[in-house]
């Protein structure tokens, strides 16, 4: 114990603050420009700093019928895609951690795999099989190709919860004359409503500014994400696109702060009940 307690005393060195500071920097500086930049009253060009700072860029995005028009796909697509992901995948963590048979984890890997796989990868497979199939491009093209990533969040969470739970609770709940709806209800839902609160939180947050897999499953509708890829090639649309790049990092920064905490604290809960 007296080793162990010297250890978590002891005090980080030079070089590992130095490189933990260097990694924090590194990963967060770049958004610090996007929050910078939304500000500026130059429309062409980066400056450092910038000439000087306005808010017209946000009332200008505010007024612009396009951008209404991508976020609110985006945020159809994205609702609808967590939707289809916690029922599918809710159903099928619970099915891979039920049963038992020869290749369980090789059934496991394989619906993990399109998160898994570069975007590219599941987008040209994703268009081939709309093609060979004759599916038109549309608004549910997009649906299916978000839900395929979705799920695997989903499926992650719930599956990590059931074997953290106890099948005890299960079998006395079934033992006392409840069916399964009431099981399910009462014992199994409560077990694992924070994973599927966190599954969707982040599975909303991945559909809402997903671009690889859309541009290959979108056809001629266009979402947030796509609307700003082609806004970056006009420079005057800087300072706008800019904003809505603000606008998607607050949106998607509450749903996974959220998922974190959710999981974070249950795994305390239940470590320390250990």
């Amino acid at each position: 114990m007296r080793f162990k307690k010297n250890q978590v005393g002891k005090k980080a060195s030079f070089g590992l603050k130095f490189f933990t500071i260097f990694g924090f920097l590194f990963l967060h500086i770049p958004i610090f420009f996007i929050f910078l930049y939304a500000f500026t009253t130059e429309e062409k060009s980066y400056q450092f700093p910038p000439p000087g700072y306005t808010m017209k860029w946000f009332a200008v995005a505010f007024e612009r019928n396009d951008i209404w028009k991508a976020i609110q796909l985006s945020a159809e697509v994205a609702a609808i895609s967590t939707l289809v992901a916690l029922i599918l995948g809710t159903l099928a963590a619970a099915a891979v951690h039920k049963a038992k048979f020869f290749g369980k984890e090789i059934i496991s890997f394989a619906v993990i795999l399109p998160i898994a796989l570069p975007g590219i990868i599941t987008g040209i497979s994703l268009r081939s099989a709309f093609s060979l199939f004759e599916i038109p491009f549309s608004f549910y093209t997009i649906v299916i190709a978000h839900a395929t990533f979705c799920i695997v969040t989903v499926y992650n969470n719930v599956l990590a919860r059931f074997r953290r739970s106890s099948a005890s609770q299960v079998e006395a709940s079934m033992d006392l004359g409840a069916n399964s709806l009431l099981t399910f209800r009462h014992i199994i839902l409560p077990n694992i409503a924070t994973a599927l609160l966190a599954g969707g939180m982040l599975a909303f947050a991945l559909s809402f500014d997903e671009v690889i897999v859309t541009t290959f499953a979108a056809g001629q509708q266009t979402t947030l994400p796509i609307w700003m890829l082609t806004e970056l090639i006009r420079p005057r649309q800087r300072p706008v696109t800019n904003v809505v790049a603000v606008f998607i990092v607050l949106l998607t920064f509450i749903p996974i702060i959220g998922a974190y905490y959710l999981t974070k604290g249950t795994d305390d809960v239940m470590g320390g009940g250990k």
